[in-house]
């Protein structure tokens, strides 16, 4: 980040530590605190208020104390580079028993959120202007001053966050963020609060322009607030809202949800419409980065951190050309298809205008199986494609053309990434027909069995393959992923038990009973052959045996539930490949010859 020119990165790992030191302090015990915190896959969550608690047991002593020794790290290192960590602050919400040693407190209980349980959402809320709030915000930062130095005055504060407020009334409004501000400067007289504007597209019904005045007018002076325009690309909210009120602003890339990992991008509009936002609003005050997760597409968060540094809109054709050259130095030359595979991934995959699906496209592969409702999602999460899959199959093969002109590029760890990601995208892409010939021979001809298993068949060898490509890059593997969260456990295996549930659920369940299943899917081996594939076949099988008007979504998806609850208490114990079973090159030459109709193989 420092070397792109970043200034202001968010630092609030390891808040937990500060929070349970306040909250012991006035009195709440371990368990009471133990009813708020969340599992360490979900705690961002749980500080924007939005859940509490956890469905898998308590969050662990030792990872509070792990992560605040990292955060000590981190800031140090951020400080040293030049930057303005942006620290953690009191928001507000507390346990539910906070009443019981604040008795006369004005806490109110928020919204629900999620589709969650009441015990897991509906957190409780200390109001800003009630007195004990200015106390807890003094005690917060007093302390993480002492752990942390005098290292920063820019303070992260999300409030209302997908919750809605217990009122519209602008007074009500008004007075809960002049409360906060004031909680701030009490704390910190130099204190500038950082919010997100998120909330003011996430629920737009509620918040009208009048009572986005309102909150942000509590502010008194424009100076103390930094607004994340969080979604500019996209939404830009700072045009509804008169580039927030005169609030200082920052126009920021949101592009992908869940950190899903489909090829996308709107160069145009992280590069024009960037500029011109610069141009025309004299209260933003620059640029940022705030995906979900960074899941491949580094081209799109290369392509903003540069336009931040260039006072025109930055023409994407010589970025891309000079993005490649810089990208696969150091293989000898870099050959004629790579530059062209990625300039016609420009003009197609990264230039999505259908502002119908505003962000990255998750694969259907990793959607939950059905006859209905797979397809043709748009949105944040959508699943309809914005470009023509033939393009893309064009540039993998200019691609794959490219390491037969210069073979040094198999030994380039940028190309094997890039290739396997965009063989994981031609192959998400190329079961989308298999699948909708499946439901389409299913619903209007009342197949026989053996035709159903025969294109089953077909769908589950495709995964396979996908599977093969993945395993041969450890940045494609589940086991990657589950391995780094158990190895917070330090040997405790009941802790590392709790760290792979947390691993497990969120890139699938996402809650104790699905409330916002595969939000945070992935493209990753292991994932796809352990839990994707599982669920294609238990589709399969219950489409061979149920007859077209018997079918029964109920029913079906008891038999999803039950194998995807199951999937969350496995252990993953399968060694990593090693030697010639991950050999990219040879899987993408059997993979290429096995698909000729996916790969245009003539």
């Amino acid at each position: 980040m420092a070397l792109r020119g970043v200034n202001l990165p968010l630092a609030w790992v390891g808040q937990e530590k500060i929070l349970v030191d306040v909250f012991q302090e006035i009195g709440l015990t371990d368990e009471e605190i133990a009813t708020f915190l969340s599992g360490p896959a979900f705690q961002a969550w749980n500080r924007f208020g939005n859940i509490q608690g956890f469905w898998h047991g308590d969050l662990p002593r030792s990872w509070i104390d792990q992560q605040f020794e990292l955060q000590k790290k981190i800031v140090r290192r951020m400080v040293e580079l030049g930057m303005t960590p942006v620290l953690p602050s009191f928001t507000g919400f507390v346990p539910a028993n906070t009443s019981r040693v604040f008795p006369d407190a004005d806490i109110i209980h928020g919204s629900q959120w999620g589709g969650f349980p009441v015990q897991y959402t509906n957190d409780s809320f200390l109001q800003p202007f009630d007195d004990h709030f200015a106390e807890l915000q003094h005690s917060f930062i007093s302390k993480q001053n002492s752990a942390y130095g005098n290292i920063s005055h820019i303070y992260t504060l999300d409030q209302y966050n997908e919750n809605t407020p217990p009122s519209g009334d602008l007074d009500l409004l008004r007075n809960i963020s002049r409360g906060t501000m004031k909680s701030l400067k009490e704390a910190d007289p130099d204190a500038i609060w950082l919010m997100q504007g998120w909330l003011f597209y996430a629920l737009s019904s509620f918040w009208t322009n009048d009572r986005v005045e309102a909150y942000l007018g509590g502010v008194e002076n424009d100076e103390d607030m930094i607004i994340l325009d969080l979604y500019s690309e996209s939404i830009p909210e700072w045009r509804r809202t008169k580039s927030y009120f005169g609030k200082p602003w920052i126009w920021c890339q949101l592009h992908d949800f869940g950190g899903n990992m489909g090829l996308y991008g709107q160069i145009l509009n992280v590069t024009q419409n960037a500029t011109q936002a610069r141009l025309e609003s004299p209260s933003m005050v620059g640029y940022g980065l705030s995906p979900e997760g960074q899941e491949g597409n580094e081209i799109m968060y290369d392509l903003l951190l540069d336009q931040a540094w260039s006072s025109e809109a930055i023409d994407t054709q010589q970025y891309f050309h000079d993005w490649v050259s810089s990208r696969y130095a150091g293989s000898g030359s870099v050959p004629r298809g790579l530059y062209e595979g990625w300039d016609l991934m420009r003009s197609t995959v990264y230039n999505n205008t259908n502002m119908t699906n505003i962000a990255v496209i998750q694969p259907i592969v990793e959607a939950q199986p059905g006859i209905n409702g797979v397809l043709g999602r748009t949105g944040t999460h959508p699943r309809a494609l914005t470009y023509d899959p033939a393009d893309l199959v064009r540039a993998w093969q200019s691609l794959y053309q490219a390491a037969h002109a210069e073979p040094e590029l198999w030994h380039n760890t940028a190309y094997q990434h890039d290739m396997v990601d965009v063989t994981r995208q031609v192959l998400d892409n190329a079961f989308i027909p298999l699948y909708t010939d499946l439901v389409t021979t299913y619903n209007e001809s009342n197949a026989s069995s053996d035709t159903l298993s025969k294109k089953g068949r077909t769908m589950l060898r495709l995964l396979g393959d996908l599977d093969d490509v993945l395993l041969t890059n450890e940045n494609f593997r589940l086991s990657k992923w589950i391995n780094s969260a158990r190895s917070w456990a330090q040997g405790d295996k009941k802790q590392a038990a709790f760290y792979e549930y947390n691993a497990r659920n969120q890139i699938t369940l996402w809650g104790p009973n699905g409330e916002i299943t595969d939000y945070a899917s992935k493209g990753w081996a292991g994932l796809v052959s352990t839990y994707y594939v599982p669920r294609w076949q238990i589709f399969i099988d219950y489409l061979k045996s149920t007859p077209t008007a018997s079918y029964n979504s109920t029913a079906f998806f008891e038999k999803l539930r039950a194998f995807e609850q199951g999937w969350q208490e496995e252990t993953w114990t399968a060694p990593e490949p090693t030697g010639g079973e991950i050999d990219l090159r040879k899987v993408l030459t059997r993979i290429h010859g096995r698909w000729p109709s996916v790969f245009g193989a003539k």
